[in-house]
């Protein structure tokens, strides 16, 4: 079982590092989550050129790790653009316990 994580216990740097290495552990990418730029395009093939399987994979990483569904593919298509937009993504739908 994945261990959740809350944004109100780590800065942002710390949980834009969470998101990379989630991102490489959840997508199997072959990069170490240092190579990974804040603001890469994760679905551009100037990016990672992640896919819509990939999207899939990514949404359910995001609510294992950090308990925020994705509602639709459109919240989706904008809060996965990078690691940046994942990380605002979060902290704006995370619930507080």
């Amino acid at each position: 079982m994945a261990r959740l994580f809350y944004v109100y216990d780590m800065s942002d740097a710390e949980l834009k590092a969470r998101v990379k290495s989630m991102l490489v552990e959840s997508l199997m990418l072959k990069m170490p989550p240092e190579d990974i730029a804040d603001d890469l395009l994760l679905f551009s093939s100037e990016g990672l050129a992640l896919d819509s399987i990939d999207a899939l994979e990514l949404a359910v990483a995001i609510e294992k790790h950090f308990a925020v569904p994705t509602p639709s593919a459109e919240v989706a298509r904008h809060a996965f653009a990078c690691v940046t937009t994942i990380v605002d993504f979060i902290k704006s739908n995370q619930a507080v316990s």
